[in-house]
């Protein structure tokens, strides 16, 4: 069993004893936490909390837990029921609430899962927020209402109101997309993707739609993270099916991947290159993405005249960033999308949307499009942490080693060599050192993160 308590919410796996899975308890010490901070934080003791999940196994238990501790707070629940990432978040905001909580474990398993919280704007807390809900919940410093103040529970549904403002968005050209005549397959993983992407693409003129694994049942027809190895099937559904393009999502739909009309990849770092492509040769703005997303963003906002800046890992990092340096797009290479003319949310709705306008209006096969874009390969790598590491010290001395490279410390350490890079970071949610590294070649860029390794290994 795992629990994992961060800034960014509760992660953990269904079961087990009290603090040390995902159990009942703490999913109510959690909440109940959430709540006293928000009404801190508002000023308010009569809140409004939306709350979505995905379609994982566990999902209903969790939500009932989380929808009565609110109400025994004294919050009034939205309970928006199956719901993207990113249409609770769009529902925080069209409710005019004081927060959300998100049960979705993204990614992961079915075994895991986890709350996911949000301000008054509808965005994952900070740092020093996350910290203040931490440090409540551990010291259980929190009072229920009374039975004259039990809070109320109302079920809406905005998947429709979110189609709709994705829809509404000035780049999002239905006409060209109807023309265009696609057809389109969607491997929604047998959760809410499957619910709110076919409602997407019918809003958006394509008639020809191939369903793969989009029934909500929560049991994932493959490993849910959305990465080639997990795709095979997939692709070669996509082959068969003669589609013009496939997109596969993960479980609360904020992660996209596209798979071109052959079978293969168009590469999940790239879909908000293209993505980006297009935003910037209608509008004037800025990107922001990760310190462990490719370059190939960069390249493609210097050739529209405009610039890029990078951030800690973490959307709620990419969005300080993007709200910094007036970026109208952003992202992370896992896919993740940000079109500040929507929100400042990851949303998959708005990067597909986005992609089949960028498509039609290119006239070019989904093939075509992606080798327009400067070649880029990543090699992402990790190594298991033990008690006795000292991970602070060991990125030090990497960074000393590299001093005479140009070197970035907001984020673990990244180091730009003339042609490529390498990124080494701690997880939030696992024990593990991330290394990734990009080159010119798939061969370049794993001996770099080889020879990293094994200076690292060399350390501890």
């Amino acid at each position: 069993m795992t629990l994992i308590k961060s800034i960014s919410g509760i992660r953990g796996t269904i079961g087990g004893r009290p603090g040390e899975g995902l159990s009942p308890v703490d999913v109510v010490k959690y909440t109940a936490a959430y709540s006293t901070w928000s009404k801190k934080a508002s000023g308010k003791n009569l809140l409004t909390i939306i709350v979505g999940r995905d379609a994982r196994i566990s999902g209903e238990m969790v939500a009932s837990l989380v929808i009565s501790t609110l109400n025994a707070m004294g919050c009034k629940v939205v309970n928006i029921g199956l719901a993207t990432t990113p249409t609770t978040e769009i529902a925080v905001t069209e409710e005019k609430a004081d927060g959300g909580i998100i049960l979705t474990a993204s990614h992961n398993p079915k075994q895991w899962n986890a709350l996911k919280l949000l301000n008054s704007k509808g965005e994952f807390l900070n740092a020093e927020e996350g910290a203040k809900i931490l440090e409540i919940a551990e010291s259980e410093d929190f009072d229920f209402a009374d039975v004259d103040n039990i809070g109320k529970t109302v079920l809406e549904d905005f998947t429709n109101i979110h189609i709709q403002k994705v829809l509404n968005l000035k780049l999002v050209d239905i006409k060209a997309i109807k023309t265009a005549n696609f057809k389109v397959a969607i491997d929604a993983v047998n959760s809410v993707g499957g619910i709110a992407v076919p409602m997407l693409l019918k809003a958006l003129g394509v008639e020809k739609v191939v369903e793969i694994n989009c029934e909500p049942t929560g049991h994932f027809a493959h490993t849910p993270e959305p990465i080639p190895e997990n795709l095979i099937e997939t692709a070669q559904i996509i082959r068969d099916k003669k589609v013009d393009v496939g997109f596969v999502v993960d479980p609360d739909v904020d992660r996209l991947a596209i798979i071109n009309e052959d079978g293969t990849m168009f590469n999940e770092e790239y879909t908000l290159v293209a993505v980006a492509d297009y935003v910037l040769s209608q509008t004037p703005g800025n990107t922001v993405s990760n310190l462990s997303s490719s370059k190939a963003l960069r390249d493609v906002t210097e050739k529209h005249g405009y610039s890029y800046s990078a951030s800690a890992v973490g959307e709620v990092n990419v969005v300080a960033k993007m709200r910094e340096t007036n970026a109208i797009i952003g992202g992370e290479g896992n896919g993740g999308i940000i079109y500040s003319e929507s929100h400042y949310g990851r949303d998959s709705l708005v990067g597909i949307a986005l992609f089949l306008t960028h498509l039609a209006k290119s006239g070019k096969k989904c093939s075509e499009l992606r080798k327009s874009y400067p070649d880029y390969f990543i090699s992402k790598n990790k190594i298991e942490l033990t008690p006795k590491i000292d991970v602070d010290a060991i990125l030090v001395k990497i960074k000393e080693k590299y001093q005479h490279e140009n070197t970035t410390d907001i984020d673990g350490v990244k180091i730009d060599f003339a042609d490529s890079w390498v990124h080494l970071r701690k997880s939030n949610t696992e024990a593990i050192i991330r290394i990734y590294s990009e080159a010119k070649t798939m061969e370049q860029a794993e001996s770099l993160a080889g020879k990293i390794i094994s200076e690292i290994k060399g350390l501890a």
